[in-house]
């Protein structure tokens, strides 16, 4: 657990470095592809040589998790405000306990009151006015959260038939997603859009080699160490660490104080009744 809320902290960075030297400054498939390729690079010394049809389930596993969520992500935000957005991310941990309980093949309904603790929890926090449009752009979002989900949930699944160390691992699961990310980047962007400046530079740096290389790595062998459901309650406290951090270090506000501290109070119940009924390793 303690790796997966360091992550997290990781992770609730950076969202605000994306918005304060990224968004409108530099375009999306290619700050996405770049950090998918600055990933792939520092995993290319741990490469192993595999079975085409296991380097094929790893890398599908990277292209689903990452190049899925992300392509699915973009296109939300044609439909979506950002809080309508943030909102509709809370749905993450009833997918990873769905798929959980699939791969488990135990009933899908057993144990996911955590689930539904942290996304009652999350709501409270995030809850905000609707547009009178926005199935389309639910629907899209569904679709990140899903493949999130999936691709956490299938990478715990291949852990006990995977002989290959978790670093050997990503170097097959970021080729995926640089090969997905690429092509759409090569298809989709906008190249006057291209990072040039040195803190534009610096944040890819960060969130290609530490936000996401190092940090799907952590993340994906902690997932290995705790049940489903602390899994699931985990994706949905990036809200509120977000939240502190945006608050503490770039003078974000809070209009509503109450909200946050009884969301938080929800999800770390989530957490406690995760592990008081913490269910066998799958």
């Amino acid at each position: 657990m303690a790796l997966l809320w360091l992550i997290t902290l990781i992770w609730a960075f950076s969202f605000s470095l994306i918005g304060v030297y990224l968004h409108g400054q530099v375009d999306d498939y290619i700050a996405v592809a770049s950090r998918m390729a600055l990933a792939f690079i520092i995993f290319v010394p741990f490469f192993q040589k595999v079975p085409l049809k296991q380097a094929a389930v790893m890398m599908a596993t990277g292209a689903i998790e990452i190049a899925g969520t992300y392509l699915f992500l973009y296109h939300s935000y044609q439909y979506l405000t950002v809080p309508e957005l943030l909102l509709f991310t809370i749905f993450t941990p009833l997918y990873v306990s769905l798929f959980a309980d699939l791969f488990a093949k135990r009933k899908p309904y057993q144990l996911w009151l955590p689930a539904l603790l942290a996304v009652a929890g999350a709501a409270v926090i995030r809850w905000t006015e609707l547009s009178e449009q926005y199935w389309l752009g639910f629907a899209y979002i569904q679709g990140a959260n899903a493949c999130f989900a999936f691709g956490q949930v299938w990478y715990r699944h291949q852990t006990h038939r995977n002989p290959l160390p978790h670093r050997a691992r990503f170097f097959w699961f970021f080729a995926g997603a640089l090969l997905v990310s690429g092509a759409m980047m090569l298809a989709k962007a906008d190249w006057t859009l291209l990072p040039d400046t040195r803190s534009e530079l610096s944040v890819l740096l960060w969130l290609g080699i530490v936000t996401s290389g190092l940090g799907y790595l952590a993340w994906s062998y902690g997932s290995t160490k705790v049940n489903a459901q602390q899994l699931a309650v985990m994706n949905n406290m990036l809200i509120p660490a977000g939240i502190a951090v945006n608050v503490l270090f770039w003078g974000g506000q809070v209009s509503d104080w109450p909200r946050l501290v009884a969301g938080c109070i929800c999800m770390l119940l989530a957490l406690w009744v995760s592990k008081c009924y913490a269910v066998p390793q799958r």
